[in-house]
């Protein structure tokens, strides 16, 4: 990887969601493998519809990192998303992460994502994120079949220790890949010369809001840069369905502090200014020069 430090735009902050539904997450990937999702209750539909009114009262536009799966059974759903104004990026067909995937399984998934999320809205799909940050050494021709699918960026970075994530040691700040393609990990703050995750997810449920948003302020200080934050629509829903025979791990991971998610969003939304992955000036560069 090539660690240059590109300059990016100071005005707004970088606030994206992954599109995925209680089921599909890694946690549970033991017990909900793919063949049984048809037969769960989707509650995609009702979750995303709250992000969006939560969004609209904000006056604020976000990058929706979403699944193939996903929009191939809800289109109306990938439509209003696309006419709200917010960006449509690609979160991989399957939600498998990487490292499960042979290179050609990976080239299918991320082509067949991007196929049909631009032939629902009519707008190319310039964004990916990998599932579960899986992004690493183990899969090298990662980056060469994003860059020859037509993806012009990346955000697959948690650079953070993790058993599920990987590149613990990438750069915090964006950077190219060798092959040129633009990666921008989500934020992260050095406290005693540690990595601490503050970029949403489980973390954003974990820590006090006031530790959080400090973390996150602190970050972006360090970093001379603008933060990168996400979050799913189920972390949204408490009443979600339990899943059964997880481990412990899993659970506290999924389930820890559900009902404080959507008032913790709002409070997000007033305290720091928001905007959509494209718009930032790295990203905007970056597609106008492949």
């Amino acid at each position: 990887m090539s660690k240059s430090n590109p300059d990016l735009s100071h005005s707004i902050n970088a606030l994206s969601l992954d599109i995925e539904d209680y089921f599909q997450v890694s946690a549970f990937e033991n017990q909900c493998h793919p063949e049984r999702w048809p037969s769960l209750q989707c509650r995609v539909e009702a979750n995303v519809d709250r992000l969006l009114d939560t969004l609209d009262a904000n006056s604020t536009l976000a990058t929706f990192f979403i699944l193939g799966w996903i929009a191939e059974r809800y289109p109306a759903l990938i439509n209003k998303i696309a006419q709200a104004g917010h960006e449509i990026a690609s979160h991989g067909y399957n939600h498998q992460r990487i490292n499960l995937l042979s290179q050609h399984q990976f080239q299918e998934d991320i082509r067949s994502a991007k196929q049909l999320l631009e032939d629902l809205t009519g707008h190319e799909v310039k964004g990916y994120r990998a599932p579960s940050f899986s992004f690493s050494e183990q899969t090298p021709w990662t980056f060469d079949e994003l860059l020859e699918a037509g993806y012009r960026y990346s955000s697959s970075i948690n650079p953070v220790p993790h058993d599920l994530y990987g590149y613990s040691d990438a750069p915090r700040t964006p950077f190219h890949w060798d092959n040129g393609l633009l990666e921008i990990p989500v934020t992260t703050c050095e406290l005693l010369g540690r990595r601490i995750p503050c970029a949403g997810g489980g973390y954003f449920r974990l820590y006090p809001y006031p530790l959080f948003k400090w973390l996150m302020q602190r970050a972006s200080k360090q970093l001379d840069q603008p933060a990168v934050f996400y979050l799913h629509p189920w972390e949204l829903d408490p009443e979600q369905p339990r899943i059964e025979g997880a481990s412990l791990k899993s659970r506290f991971r999924h389930y820890i502090n559900l009902h404080q998610t959507e008032p913790r969003l709002k409070r997000l939304l007033q305290d720091f200014n928001w905007g959509r992955m494209i718009d930032l000036n790295i990203v905007q560069k970056a597609c106008n020069t492949q």
